[in-house]
């Protein structure tokens, strides 16, 4: 909206200073003509802003100028700052909502504050693209236009029609009752009902979605936390899941167990190791997390993995035979 988007450009005039018209663009993403606009629209409206020439110009507000936003104390901006930092709202196609708030948070704050806070936020990371190995957060796209649908649809308590494709399988049109909307490690999902049964759809397998005008069959109150706890276990104790018994360098524990579904069993034998009995979600998944921990892991059971782990051996080791 119009409206949101001038508070927006007064707020990054007041925190930045001088701004070009193409940042203000930019960080608005809007287009250089639109922001002309906005910025006649202002100064019409009396905001005392002004334009300054030159090779390092651009546009300024008239020191002490203060918009009317609500205050917040130090401790309750810092955690909304920080709270803003997350990739949910990315995952939820609210970034650009999230910025402009953001803005208006750090306007909120008493002069006191201000720096103070920003400095804070600075200091604080959170789920960055990359953990200590180097190894990529991968973050799932979702259309602007699919996620406000399906947004809008969730908020409202309105029926949903999704364009939506399993694994490798052309994507078919069907109607859900949305319930709510998780994400997990950048990924989204949609939790839904359809014709009365638990459904749980990636948002970024979702290629259209319109909202419909008949409301939602679901209940008032939802705990969504709950549903998606009792989701998440009837996916890990169903399908073509796959039991293996694992002996583990200590050292990659962590990453074993970040990789299977559950961990049902763990002893520590005379020499350190670990016993690890695991879940995986298949066969395929069981013979790729065993292959990443190379030496430092054993799969003991069942036979047909170590069967498959040796044979995959032995074609490396015959690849490179003639370096002996």
């Amino acid at each position: 909206m119009r409206a949101d988007r001038l508070v927006s450009l007064v707020l990054l005039l007041r925190q930045r200073g001088r701004l070009s018209a193409a940042t203000l663009a930019r960080e608005l993403e809007v287009s250089t003509r639109t922001v002309l606009r906005d910025i006649e629209a202002l100064s019409a409206a009396g905001v005392p802003v002004y334009a300054e020439r030159g090779r390092h110009g651009g546009f300024l507000l008239l020191p002490g100028f203060q918009t009317e936003l609500t205050g917040l104390n130090h401790d309750e901006a810092l955690a909304l700052l920080v709270a803003g930092s997350r990739s949910g709202a990315q995952a939820f196609g609210l970034g650009s909502a999230l910025a402009s708030a953001m803005r208006k948070v750090v306007d909120a704050l008493p002069e006191s504050y201000r720096t103070t806070a920003a400095g804070a936020v600075q200091r604080l990371l959170i789920d960055p693209e990359t953990d200590l190995l180097a190894r990529r957060q991968a973050a799932e796209e979702v259309p602007d236009a699919v996620m406000a649908e399906v947004r809008r649809a969730v908020l409202a308590g309105h029926k949903l029609r999704i364009h939506y494709a399993l694994a490798r399988q052309t994507p078919t049109w069907r109607t859900v009752d949305p319930v709510g909307l998780v994400t997990v490690r950048d990924q989204g999902y949609l939790l839904a009902t359809r014709s009365g049964a638990d459904r749980t759809y990636r948002l970024s397998r979702i290629a259209a979605a319109e909202e419909l005008d008949e409301p939602a069959e679901r209940t008032d109150r939802i705990d969504l936390d709950r549903a998606w706890q009792e989701r998440s276990t009837r996916f890990r104790t169903g399908g073509d899941q796959v039991t293996v018994l694992v002996r583990l360098h200590p050292a990659r524990r962590e990453d074993l167990a970040g990789t299977a579904l559950a961990v049902l069993t763990e002893t520590t034998d005379q020499d350190g190791w670990l016993r690890i009995e695991v879940t995986f979600q298949d066969a395929r998944h069981a013979e790729w997390a065993l292959w990443q921990l190379a030496t430092n892991a054993e799969a003991l059971t069942p036979q047909w993995l170590r069967a498959s782990l040796r044979d995959r051996a032995a074609a490396i080791a015959a690849r490179y035979a003639d370096l002996a």
